[in-house]
């Protein structure tokens, strides 16, 4: 920057106004000074007194200013003496007729001065502020009413692109498209095709509907609007719709571009009925901005809008009309191909062992989302770090996952022996049935090591592929495994503590399921008593239609389902009582088994046992 330019954008009116008032002050000062009164000492003004020299006396704080009396401009000023009775002075002042006055101490002048000028001073900087404001704001007084949406565009150096997204290849392939559209608009205009306004990404936290929305983004290389539904709703109404016109008067300047609107359901809730159960004037009218906007642009210029909810249960329907939100894209749970390429995605990132089994992982996380996986990565470097390794191995994945699923472990906490036998045996019996049942998953690890979500012990099993259909027998399967904990108490402790409390109330989820909703009761036969509605704040609400004679029956049906299934689980153990025993001795030496050590336990307790009375842990004969 130039000298000249430098003083051009020094504002020239304050300083004129500065310059003017310090060079009236100075030239005032300079010609109303008074002359500087003679500094004599306290005996000197007395003696004055005493030859009759002094007309007036002036007594300060700290000092005494006397007038000459043959020369009234002159003053002589001593100092006050401290700590000196002054009652013969007045009255040597009153016997020579002087006359005497009081001084307050007037301080500086300076102080009130600036006090007075400062805030005429400071209104002209005032004024200029807020004029450079209104004019970086298009001239807008107040800028609470222009969108604050964060845009990306094809200037950042590592755009998100469908590379870095895995897991969702159907909805990747619903949004290809869009990029085509916004790539090659001539292409679509020409043949007359029109490509959907809006596109509305449904799914569960963490499947990745923002990160889908900015790799169509950085594919097609287009400008990208950002913004959440709760920063459009303020407390002052009319300030969400002004930021929606606002965001809308900035994408058709930048067009072809992408609006992305997440949590849309914070702006578009349903305006009556069920979820509209409170009016709010203000979000209503942003709704109602958004709505007229999104009529009122056409598709052909090149502007798409994405939006992302998790709950599109409780939006508006005239968001959902043809000709706003036309398409809505599905992004569900990955299954088990899918969560192994997002764990690619992010393996990428670290650096991994040889005998790191990304499938074996991604068997191992059933029901984890992509934001899941990646924090199990890093969980999984992290404890790589903790280890002292250089690459992230095998045991370091094993043991995030275990982080994540069952918490940390309670390592410090001790439990007593008849505790640790007790739960060796719970857990030696789910693994024992586990093994025993057709269409259980195979069982990956035995642990009673305790952790911190309150498990003393578990049994991991691996699903060997994904499962959307159950049949009755893989049903009852499932309840046989839950309930064998339980089992083997009752053999082995002749009693049963609380550590099945989870395992029941599971199985009894399963069981009233397969009685009241799959129709898998022979009593109650084909039909359905229980229909699952619509979620709102994340909770199922259950509608019963049947008598309390039929509810009686149900409770019925439960029981005999969780009493036929323990009872199997109950001769399974009694049969390879010699195998439980030799799981849960190991248990207790090792506290933790891999499958390959069960499989090896089992196999050789059966060939050294093969029938008869066999030795428990403690030594005792069963």
């Amino acid at each position: 920057m130039t000298l000249r330019e430098r003083l051009r954008s020094v504002p020239f009116v304050p300083v004129l106004l500065l310059g003017s008032l310090l060079f009236a002050l100075f030239v005032a000062r300079s010609f109303l000074k008074a002359p500087a009164p003679e500094h004599v000492p306290y005996s000197s003004v007395m003696t004055a007194v005493d030859q009759g020299k002094i007309s007036r006396v002036e007594i300060g704080p700290d000092s005494i200013v006397a007038t000459v009396k043959s020369d009234p401009a002159r003053e002589l000023i001593a100092d006050r003496v401290p700590n000196v009775d002054e009652k013969d002075l007045l009255e040597v002042l009153r016997s020579h007729g002087v006359e005497v006055t009081g001084r307050p101490d007037k301080g500086s002048i300076w102080g009130p001065i600036l006090w007075t000028v400062l805030p005429f001073l400071f209104l002209p900087l005032v004024f200029l502020g807020l004029s450079r404001m209104g004019n970086a704001a298009r001239n807008k007084p107040m800028t609470f009413g222009r969108s604050k949406a964060k845009i990306y565009d094809k200037s950042l150096e590592n755009p998100v692109t469908f590379a870095d997204v895995a897991g969702v290849d159907e909805a990747k392939g619903e949004l290809t498209e869009i990029v085509s559209f916004l790539k090659e608009n001539e292409k679509y205009k020409k043949i007359g095709a029109r490509v959907p306004k809006g596109i509305l990404l449904v799914g569960s936290p963490g499947t990745g509907k923002t990160l889908l929305a900015r790799a169509v983004a950085g594919e097609s290389g287009v400008p990208f609007f950002s913004i959440s539904g709760s920063e459009f709703v303020e407390m002052f109404v009319g300030v969400g719709a002004s930021r929606v016109r606002d965001l809308f008067e900035q994408a058709k300047e930048r067009a072809p571009c992408i609006i992305f609107i997440d949590e849309l359901d914070a702006v578009g809730k349903a305006r009556a009925g069920a979820a509209g159960f409170v009016a709010n004037e203000e979000r209503e009218q942003t709704l109602n901005q958004l709505l007229i906007e999104m009529d009122g642009f056409d598709a052909g210029t090149g502007i798409v809008i994405m939006a992302a909810t998790n709950r599109p249960e409780i939006l508006d329907k005239a968001l959902l009309r043809a000709g706003r939100f036309d398409r809505q894209v599905l992004l569900d749970r990955p299954d088990v191909r899918g969560r192994e390429a997002i764990l690619r995605v992010h393996a990428k990132k670290v650096q991994l062992a040889p005998d790191v089994d990304l499938k074996l992982v991604a068997q191992r996380t059933p029901g984890m989302v992509g934001a899941d996986l990646a924090n199990a990565v890093n969980e999984a470097a992290l404890a790589s770090v903790r280890a002292g390794h250089d690459t992230v191995g095998k045991h370091d994945f094993e043991e995030a996952i275990d982080r994540l699923q069952l918490g940390l472990k309670k390592e410090g906490r001790v439990m007593t022996e008849d505790e640790k036998r007790r739960v060796a045996f719970h857990e030696g019996g789910h693994a024992l049935v586990a093994i025993s049942m057709a269409h259980a998953d195979p069982v990956h690890r035995v642990t009673i090591i305790p952790r911190s979500i309150g498990a003393l012990g578990a049994t991991l099993q691996l699903p060997t592929e994904e499962r959307y259909l159950m049949t009755r027998s893989e049903l009852r399967d499932r309840l046989c495994v839950l309930l064998a904990g339980r089992a083997a108490e009752e053999l082995a402790c002749d009693d049963v503590s609380t550590g099945a409390e989870n395992d029941i109330e599971r199985a009894t989820e399963i069981a009233r399921r397969m009685v009241s909703r799959f129709g898998m009761s022979e009593q109650l036969g084909p039909v359905t008593y229980e229909h699952s509605q619509s979620q709102y704040l994340g909770m199922d609400l259950e509608r019963r239609d049947f008598s309390e004679e039929t509810a009686r029956v149900i409770d019925r049906e439960v029981k005999s389902v969780i009493a036929r299934e323990q009872t199997r689980a109950k001769d399974i153990l009694q049969e390879r009582r010699h195998a439980l025993d030799a799981v849960a001795r190991e248990l207790i030496a090792k506290e933790t088994l891999e499958k390959e050590q069960l499989d090896e336990i089992v196999k050789t307790a059966e060939q050294r046992n093969g029938s008869g009375r066999t030795q428990d842990v403690l030594g005792h004969r069963s």
